[in-house]
């Protein structure tokens, strides 16, 4: 079973930033260089890269996209997302060199839209993202930057996916982004149970080595690192060997 390791770079305003839990007024500022972040992790051997356009994500327009298309120049794969919301905003991805184009807000507002983007352009060159949030005794999907929460459910939407033909799913616990707590393993064991035809990306609290192998041994197919690289709690290498 393959198992891919994938640096992120979240975007505002040319920036590499984080926030904490979404929330837009907690943010903190790591580089004003992408670019020579994304490198760096290309050097390491990092062969994938996730591009979220934060900007674009609450604005609904691709903000970002000249970063984007300067990062995919330098040859790593890249899966981006964040304001993609027409068939046109697609395209541009493809245009500037994407891999995969990250559909989230649409993904759960449009589901019909986005199944007929997994006929047009195949399985392999989208990636949903339906991040979640436990409430009530379910998981909830927020959208629009995780500002808005929706009707429909994390159970409801990720089979009826897979019966379209979907194959790559980011999900991230938003109440453990960018917290440094861990992954949430129940709901990446939860995901594996239900939709084991996903290959799920998880996404959200890793800390450590051992949370990278914990998402794995739960039957993530992937993992997002983020914060812990950028704060240097393990290197891009040192996750490549786990």
């Amino acid at each position: 079973m393959t198992f891919t390791v994938i640096p992120a770079i979240d975007l505002r305003e040319g920036r590499v930033v984080r926030l904490k839990q979404g929330d837009y007024a907690q943010q903190t500022t790591y580089s004003d260089n992408p670019r020579a972040v994304a490198r760096r992790y290309a050097e390491a051997g990092a062969r994938w890269l996730h591009l979220v356009d934060l900007d674009g994500a609450r604005s609904g327009t691709l903000d970002n996209l000249a970063v984007i298309e300067a990062i995919t120049k330098d040859g790593m794969q890249v899966q981006a997302g964040g304001g993609v919301r027409e068939d046109a905003d697609l395209r541009r991805l493809f245009d500037a060199g994407v891999s995969r184009v990250v559909v989230g807000s649409v993904a759960i507002r449009d589901p019909d839209r986005v199944a007929g983007w997994l006929r047009e352009h195949g399985a392999e060159h989208l990636t949903l993202a339906l991040d979640t949030r436990r409430t009530g005794g379910r998981w909830s999907l927020p959208s629009a930057g995780w500002t808005e929460t929706e009707s429909r459910t994390l159970d409801e939407l990720a089979p009826w996916y897979a019966a379209q033909g979907a194959r790559h799913l980011l999900c991230t616990d938003i109440d453990r982004d960018g917290m440094l707590a861990g992954f949430n393993l129940d709901l990446y064991r939860h995901l594996a149970g239900t939709v084991p035809q996903l290959a799920v990306q998880a996404s959200g609290g890793v800390r450590s080595l051992d949370d990278i192998r914990a998402a794995r041994e739960a039957g993530a197919r992937g993992v997002i690192l983020g914060r812990a690289l950028l704060e240097g709690r393990f290197t891009v290498a040192e996750a490549l060997a786990c």
